[in-house]
């Protein structure tokens, strides 16, 4: 039976990542969260003191890297040299030492190679930056997910406040917006809607409102 591979991109807040978890489990669908790789890897050069201004020391870093994604009761872990950093990997400096990494090609192909092999493997729903247009171009299912960046910023701030981390909207708002330029900006697979995906915008929608419509319209291309 042929597997079915689902590509769901966007930017930074839109909520992909809880959107395309609830899709794939209500689905039955393995979930591939990319963004969370890239941020492991950020969080290696911050942790190492990896000079986050010149590429090449972080293309050399690459070498020291094992990068490892595990289920656990059915939700996706991510190990770094085997330690599991699911949850570090979610504050703001590494959300931004993620954008910083992301754009280098080294960081990139050692990603890409994770990423195709998933997809090969299972029925999977894959979200990221560049999944549509590059990592998975040729994906049963395309969809950009968006919203207004106020909106992103809310969502990402309350999820942020109720995990306790000391944040203000402002801050999370302002870092929103920086990757935002830095993701649609840099050179090495900038984040764009695939010409062949469909645009769903969330804003004015609750989760299970936004699971729906993501739901809806895989199934109704497929």
């Amino acid at each position: 039976m042929k597997l079915i591979s689902v590509a769901i991109d966007g930017p930074v807040g839109a909520g992909k990542s809880t959107v395309a978890r609830a899709a794939a489990e209500r689905m039955n669908f393995i979930y591939c969260d990319t963004g969370a790789l890239y941020r492991a890897v950020g969080l290696y050069c911050k942790r190492n003191g990896v000079d986050m201004h010149d590429p090449s020391s972080i293309a050399v870093a690459m070498s020291d890297i094992k990068l490892d994604i595990r289920l656990a009761e059915g939700a996706q872990r991510i190990y770094l040299n085997g330690e599991d950093v699911s949850d570090e990997i979610r504050l703001p400096e590494i959300s931004m030492a993620a954008s910083v990494v992301s754009p280098v090609p080294e960081v990139r192909a050692a990603i890409l190679v994770l990423e195709r092999d998933i997809a090969e493997k299972n029925n999977v729903i894959m979200d990221g930056r560049d999944i549509g247009t590059v990592v998975l171009p040729n994906a049963d299912v395309k969809i950009f997910l968006t919203a207004e960046p106020e909106i992103r910023a809310k969502r990402r701030y309350e999820e942020l406040v109720a995990k306790g981390k000391d944040v203000t909207f402002e801050e999370v708002l302002s870092d929103l917006n920086q990757r935002d330029y830095n993701d649609s900006h840099r050179a090495a697979a900038p984040l764009r809607q695939a010409a062949d995906a469909v645009l769903a915008d969330t804003s004015g929608m609750d989760l299970e409102q936004s699971v729906d419509l993501v739901c809806g319209l895989i199934k109704e291309r497929l």
